[in-house]
């Protein structure tokens, strides 16, 4: 028998099956590699300008990839060439956009125009609508009551009004000096699509051959699940904003309200934002039903609740299910937290970001649970603990 060298022991049963120890050379080795390349941006740059160019359009092809692709895997298993079916897929396409040009756009640009030469007629509405409820004698009072003065608030609400028009217009501004990159995505789009429909499926399996053996069964796990939670969230996400945007539709219609269409598909657009989306897509409604008369405020009100109640008893459930297995609070707590990183990309971006690091993770978690003895024994993880994502303990030779 060959003899242990008293240090490996050592080694092994005090440093490497230390929790404490490991997670503190992991915490540092990230601190250097982090301070080490803060050093070397000048060398990142060009890397950070190419992925900001093509961070977009490789955006836009990744979600009409998911989108599609289930159809083209189809088409193709009925016997048709891949080609042909995205060619034909293309033609549709095509033929839906032309639809929306001729009898979706024209409207929404008027109403787009309309209501961005209203915004100072609006805005001068509800300052006067504020000041003459300041001046009501029984506001007065329980102004008083509570110890408030109501014109203090009525002159602050008056300059966070004037703040928010203001940021509006300039945000339309913005937004016209980022069309041009906007197109450029949209224009560049098509090719990228193509091969990723093409070719996509085969991507996974060029990334595993270049992995050692030893983890190639667990790559192919990972990219398996983050497949599945990726194209879930996508696909069910977005049918679930589009029969938001159709109900709400639906509602402003019935109500009169002004600018239906607009709100609609604001309400639309957000609702790709959980929990936090709903809330914002109905302030802008909020707003014009307040300059049009209390009573529609109330009307608006009651087709908010319908849509909530259906979106969150009938469409979600059906659609998304508990797909990504993720806690509403921490939801909340993710979108907030990439909103202030990231800005509106991190807010769009957050809940698949997090359901791929935490697949990633959980993977990564079992992998090094079910080969060293930090944690517990091979044998009572076996019998006693389900494992996720069926990954199973290695046989012992």
């Amino acid at each position: 028998m060959e003899n242990k060298n008293p240090k490996d022991t050592f080694f092994k049963k005090k440093i490497l099956n230390s929790k404490f120890i490991v997670y503190t050379i992991i915490v540092f080795l990230l601190s250097i590699t982090t301070f080490a390349l803060s050093k070397i941006t000048f060398i990142l740059v060009p890397f950070a300008i190419f992925a900001k160019t093509i961070f977009l359009p490789v955006l836009l092809a990744g979600v009409c990839f998911y989108l599609f692709n289930p159809l083209i895997n189809y088409l193709e298993k009925k016997g048709n060439k891949r080609i042909l079916s995205i060619l034909l897929l293309y033609l549709v396409i095509i033929g839906l956009l032309v639809i929306v040009i001729l009898s979706v756009i024209p409207p929404l640009k008027d109403q787009v125009q309309s209501l961005v030469s209203n915004i100072p007629k609006i805005s001068h509405d509800i300052q006067d609508m504020v000041q003459n409820v300041s001046q009501n004698k029984y506001v007065n009072q329980g102004a008083q009551a509570i110890n408030t003065d109501i014109d203090k608030v009525s002159k602050s609400f008056s300059g966070h009004l004037n703040e928010y028009v203001s940021g509006f217009s300039q945000g339309v501004l913005t937004f016209i000096g980022t069309l041009t990159e906007v197109i450029l995505a949209f224009a560049v789009l098509p090719f990228i699509l193509f091969y990723l429909l093409k070719d996509g499926k085969d991507l996974p399996k060029y990334i595993v051959r270049l992995l050692p053996n030893q983890t190639r069964p667990e790559a192919k796990e990972i990219f398996g699940d983050m497949n599945h939670a990726l194209s879930s969230y996508i696909r069910g996400q977005l049918f679930v904003a589009t029969c938001i945007g159709v109900l709400f539709f639906i509602g402003y219609l019935i109500i009169g309200i002004d600018y239906a269409l607009l709100l609609a598909i604001i309400a639309m657009l957000t609702n790709v934002v959980p929990y936090l989306g709903p809330i914002i897509a109905i302030l802008p409604a909020i707003i014009i039903a307040f300059v049009m008369s209390p009573f529609m405020v109330l009307k608006l009100a009651i087709v908010w609740i319908i849509v909530q109640l259906l979106e969150g008893k009938l469409i979600s459930p059906q659609i998304m299910g508990k797909s990504l297995n993720i806690h509403p609070i921490t939801v909340i707590f993710v979108i907030l937290t990439a909103g202030n990183l990231f800005g509106i990309i991190g807010i769009i971006l957050a809940v698949p970001g997090y359901a791929i690091l935490k697949v990633i993770v959980t993977h990564l978690y079992q992998f090094i649970r079910l080969r060293s003895s930090m944690y517990t024994d091979t044998k009572k993880i076996k019998k006693e603990e389900p494992i996720p994502y069926n990954i199973k303990p290695r046989e012992e030779k």
